[in-house]
């Protein structure tokens, strides 16, 4: 939870968290755009600015419980030339922007040759937050329950061959998902970072060598 962290972690985290939130969005508008979609351009969407995609109660849950949201960015698939596909692509343009922008930090840290995070170390612990939330941020994402990426590429690959479960995992998935992130307050066994850590881990190791 974040609200419980001290306040020159929470001055280094936030704006990091900030950032890899707006890009992750701006980059589904984008790939959307450059798709023929032009509905997230129309509605603001194609931008950097924090208030165009942070919504009030997603940005809560990222405080008080370590997950949380940004406004969904909107899509007409009707704009697009192969709309299975494509809305693939749009999808996995926000965990691939969280990624590369993890590779960046994560080169920086190897370029600067920081081998141990200190908290006196400004610049290396702003690395190291900025390439850890990317890399949580793609992970998380991936997960296969709507409303997540994940949700959107694996739903288009598995829906010809197991359409019921797709449309009950779209129906129930937002559900199944906040269960899950309720009980894991509740008895502190937090499934999500069960599965999301071997994969963060690999990826620091990879990118940044920590």
């Amino acid at each position: 939870m974040l609200f419980r962290l001290p306040i020159d972690v929470l001055i280094l985290l936030l704006p990091t968290l900030l950032f890899a939130l707006c890009f992750h969005e701006y980059s589904h508008a984008w790939m959307a755009y450059k798709l023929g979609d032009p509905t997230a351009a129309r509605n603001g969407r194609l931008s950097l600015n924090p208030m165009a995609h942070l919504d009030p109660v997603g940005s809560l849950m990222i405080l008080f419980v370590g997950f949380g949201w940004a406004k969904p960015v909107p899509v007409d698939p009707r704009y697009f030339a192969n709309p299975r596909t494509d809305m693939m692509k749009v999808a996995f343009a926000g965990p691939a922007s969280n990624i590369l922008l993890a590779l960046i930090s994560g080169l920086a840290i190897r370029f600067l040759n920081i081998s141990q995070i200190n908290p006196g170390q400004t610049v290396a612990t702003l690395l190291y937050f900025f390439t850890y939330i990317n890399i949580a941020l793609a992970v998380f994402n991936m997960i296969p329950i709507p409303p997540l990426d994940g949700s959107q590429i694996f739903s288009n690959i598995m829906i010809q061959k197991y359409p019921q479960l797709v449309y009950k995992m779209q129906a129930y998935g937002p559900q199944i998902l906040m269960g899950i992130i309720i009980f894991g307050m509740v008895t502190n066994f937090r499934i999500l970072s069960f599965i999301m850590n071997p994969f963060i881990s690999l990826f620091l190791a990879i990118f940044a060598g920590l």
